[in-house]
Order: C-alpha cells, then sequence, then structure tokens
C-alpha cells in the first residue's frame, strides 16, 4: 500500500459523517511521505520544534506549535509519542511513529477525540509494522 493511500483511506476516512481537514505522514525530518492536498506548507523548523517537545517534552507549550504558520495551543498529550493542539473550533494531533509522524488537522463539527482516534490507530498500525 502505498504511502498517499494510508493518507486517502485511513487518515482523510468518513467518521461518524467528519472527516479531518488536512492530514500527512512526514518522515522524522520533515520529508513528506504523503499528503492530503490541502495540508498546510510548513517551514522545516516547524517540524524540528514537534521532534525537540517528543525528546523534551513540554518545550512547545511556553510558545505553541505552529504548522504552516498556524499557531496551535498545545494541550494534553503523551509525553514522547502524542502531541495535541487546539485553536479555536478546531486543532492538531500528532502522533510519532519509529520513522514517521502522523499528522491529523480538524474542524467542527470533527471531535478532539476523532482527530485523534484516526491518527493515533493509524500511528500504532505503522509502530507495530516497525514504521
Amino acid at each position: 500500500m502505498s504511502w498517499q493511500t494510508y493518507v486517502d483511506e485511513h487518515l482523510m476516512c468518513d467518521i461518524d459523517g467528519q472527516h479531518l481537514t488536512a492530514a500527512a505522514i512526514l518522515g522524522q525530518d520533515g520529508s513528506v511521505w504523503a499528503q492530503s492536498a490541502n495540508f498546510p506548507q510548513f517551514k522545516p523548523e516547524e517540524i524540528a520544534n514537534i521532534m525537540k517537545d517528543f525528546d523534551e517534552p513540554g518545550s512547545l507549550a511556553p510558545t505553541g506549535l505552529f504548522l504552516g504558520s498556524t499557531k496551535y495551543m498545545v494541550i494534553q498529550g503523551e509525553p514522547g509519542a502524542v502531541i495535541r493542539g487546539k485553536k479555536g473550533a478546531g486543532g492538531i494531533t500528532v502522533k510519532k511513529t519509529n520513522q514517521a509522524l502522523i499528522i491529523g488537522i480538524y474542524e467542527e463539527p470533527m471531535t478532539p477525540g476523532q482527530c485523534n482516534m484516526v491518527v493515533e490507530r493509524l500511528g500504532d498500525y505503522l509502530t507495530e509494522q516497525e514504521y
């Protein structure tokens, strides 16, 4: 299965009539493995800062998580495994696997829990597959 298929069929899938606004699978170096058409253009330092927070949990809390120049307030995640952010009526979930970052961005009416479930389920699967 191609990385793009994972994005199209597993991240951008329909959950109770809702779906993510944008999603991507990135290498931990910031390389794009696959992304939805509307995934924001991000800066390399934004991915570097996300990776730093996985290594040093809490480092993003004072400044916020930036992706595509959008600032998300960091909310409770799982140190070293999941970073969650909120912005207005939407937010972001970033799941770290052995080699990749799975990123999902949502807006209401999708709920944070639905976004977390979609992103973290694929992340857990890819971790089991040694990715």
